[in-house]
């Protein structure tokens, strides 16, 4: 499938599902490397993180633990400014490494509400993964440690990547064209 059409929208092909999996290994790797010994508590943000985890969870060799946090800042094709937390964090992070696993990383709104929060909760240290990485839409001073692909600031869905709850089954990422 090269044009698909979501609701009102057409995508075109922009990822393919195994540029994907190259990026997910390479940032595998790095967690493996960086991680070793550490064991942190891996949280996953949902919806859209769920394919990332589940192939970088393959390729992890560390000792870790995962848990889910379900948060939404986003209606339609644009921001709302305003995290919500739709499901809360249920593990204790106090002096735990934590690993912050997202699907995209575009204004880092949502990331930097949760480093906050983990911060408050005094976990010891505190990285984030990204499947995907939008630095020119970037407006927060945290590092991302692990990245598997930088994008321009392009509207995109699939593998995970969703427009209003729709397409994030597909297996590879879709660029809005129209």
């Amino acid at each position: 499938m090269s044009i698909i059409r979501v609701h009102d929208k057409e995508f075109d092909l922009y990822i393919p599902k195994d540029q994907i999996e190259r990026a997910i290994k390479k940032v595998a790797d790095n967690i493996n490397r960086d991680m070793a010994g550490k064991s942190p508590l891996f949280l996953v943000v949902l919806n859209g993180a769920f394919m990332f985890a589940a192939e970088l969870f393959k390729s992890l060799e560390i000792e870790c633990e995962v848990s889910f946090v379900k948060l939404s800042s986003y209606s339609g094709t644009s921001s709302t400014n305003v995290v919500r937390e739709l499901i809360g964090l249920d593990h204790s992070v106090a002096g735990r490494n934590i690993v912050l696993v997202e699907d995209i990383i575009d204004s880092g709104l949502t990331i930097n509400y949760t480093i906050e929060k983990l911060r408050r909760l005094e976990a010891s240290d505190v990285k984030v993964a990204t499947m995907l990485f939008k630095p020119k839409a970037f407006r927060f001073g945290y590092e991302v440690d692990y990245i598997g692909i930088e994008i321009p600031n392009d509207f995109i869905i699939g593998y995970g990547l969703d427009y209003n709850e729709h397409a994030r089954n597909l297996p590879d990422i879709y660029k809005v064209v129209s």
